[in-house]
């Protein structure tokens, strides 16, 4: 008896204020102009992809106090973006970055349930949090939330949120025969909410939405952040890891905690970011992957990634030489701010750079281009398309969010190339499912939330 293929699940995303943009490449685009995200999202969906996802960047980034020369400047709203996508796209899902730390259950709550009604079911939400003061005096709160508080603020942000998007019934819209007009039963909307983070009540204004509440996602490999994905926080999390080898454990320690919880397997999908480099041979990609990771990290890149490390002013260091000979200063005034620390013990991360680059005799550059690249399949199209296959098939993830170095074009030769491919292989659908986005996923509502 043979065992049905796991159908990989595809997003794309659209690089912005990270290195992986090349914006230097005289193909590239805007970062702002609608034309790149239509046509990016067009692309994505003509690869029959489940959804186009959008990071978030809630200020602009300073190295030693002046705005970081490394950076695409501005991101607009996601939101906003993606309610104008909902109107040129079809079946495409359409998955925000939202931070909970610096938004209000309610207010949120509403712009992704009317995302969700103007695109037919198709709206998701990708749950962040910050305890980042830098990024906080933007807003009211400042940068008050202390670290250990961030998933106790996202587990009652969330939770609030989903009685929200429930407190609507499908029968509480009533057909009136004497006007003609639908009404609303009396107790339609009403909510009420007690928790530490939130203490709300009153009356959500917007209807259940077609898949019932928007998809979420979460990226957190702490234990806290693998609890909170396993215990029915998000539908799926993002997976750092870019090997096989590293990726299994953290798939079936996923899939153990879900099962611990009474979830069934499968409750949580897995997703690591991912990239491709095509060639007509082999070694034909390989240069290009090659060249293209030069444009990605510069002799200057490769200083600024290791400063969110070292917390120091790395200048004065040849990118081509070893690596710094000084101890990170992870209590030393910030010397990057707005960029998201993944890294919360310097000194070991340091310490483990320093084995991978004698290890390999690295330079300080080549250890950047180690440590920061994403998951990355280089190779002929069927090569890709073999890899990425077998990278699902054996429980590395259930798919794949793809990114390019060229804005918008790069996924281009991706849906060209490797999709029709990966449909051969019967890991990836030749149509549409369903309607919804949780119909593309295969990934059903959550039950009713109990109110706090």
């Amino acid at each position: 008896m043979t065992t049905a293929k796991k159908q990989i699940i595809l997003g794309a995303y659209l690089g912005g204020v990270n290195h992986q943009t090349v914006w230097s490449d005289p193909a590239a685009g805007s970062q702002i102009d609608f034309a790149s995200f239509q046509h990016a999202a067009q692309t994505a969906e003509r690869g029959k992809f489940d959804f186009f996802f959008l990071a978030e960047g809630l200020a602009l980034r300073e190295r030693l106090g002046q705005i970081f020369d490394q950076d695409v400047i501005g991101r607009p709203d996601a939101i906003t973006v993606l309610t104008a996508l909902a109107g040129v796209t079809e079946h495409l899902g359409l998955i925000a970055t939202v931070n909970a730390t610096f938004n209000e259950p309610y207010e949120l709550a509403r712009q992704l349930a009317t995302l969700d009604h103007l695109s037919g079911g198709r709206a998701g939400w990708n749950i962040v949090t910050s305890s980042d003061a830098f990024t906080g005096q933007n807003f009211r709160r400042g940068g008050f939330l202390a670290r250990e508080e961030r998933y106790v603020r996202a587990e009652e942000f969330l939770a609030a949120a989903r009685q929200l998007w429930t407190s609507w019934d499908a029968e509480d819209i009533v057909a009136d025969q004497a006007s003609g007009r639908y009404l609303a039963r009396g107790d339609a909307g009403a909510f009420t909410f007690r928790g530490r983070q939130f203490d709300i009540g009153g009356r959500f204004t917007v209807p259940r939405s077609p898949q019932g509440q928007p998809v979420i996602l979460q990226a957190g490999v702490s234990a806290e952040g693998r609890e909170f994905a396993a215990g029915g926080g998000p539908d799926a999390i993002f997976s750092p890891f870019h090997t096989l080898a590293e990726a299994q454990p953290f798939y079936r320690d996923i899939q153990e905690r879900s099962a611990r919880h009474g979830r069934p397997p499968g409750s949580t999908k897995v997703l690591p970011g991912a990239s491709f480099v095509l060639g007509d041979t082999e070694a034909d990609a390989v240069e290009r992957h090659r060249e293209i990771t030069l444009a990605q990290i510069s002799g200057r890149g490769a200083q600024i990634l290791l400063e969110t490390v070292w917390n120091r002013d790395l200048s004065g260091y040849d990118p081509d030489g070893p690596l710094p000979d000084v101890d990170p200063a992870p209590d030393g005034p910030p010397v990057i701010q707005g960029r998201a620390r993944i890294h919360q013990n310097p000194a070991a991360t340091v310490a483990e750079w320093r084995a991978i680059a004698a290890a390999h005799n690295y330079t300080l550059r080549q250890l950047a281009i180690h440590v920061f690249g994403r998951t990355e399949f280089v190779g002929t199209p069927a090569q890709v398309a073999e890899r990425l296959d077998a990278f699902v098939q054996n429980d590395g993830s259930d798919g794949f969010i793809i990114g390019s170095h060229l804005t918008p074009t790069g996924l281009d030769e991706f849906v060209d190339k490797v999709v029709p491919l990966l449909q051969e292989r019967g890991s990836l659908r030749t149509d549409y499912d369903g309607t919804t986005l949780r119909d593309n996923l295969r990934i059903p509502a959550p039950a009713h939330p109990v109110a706090a």
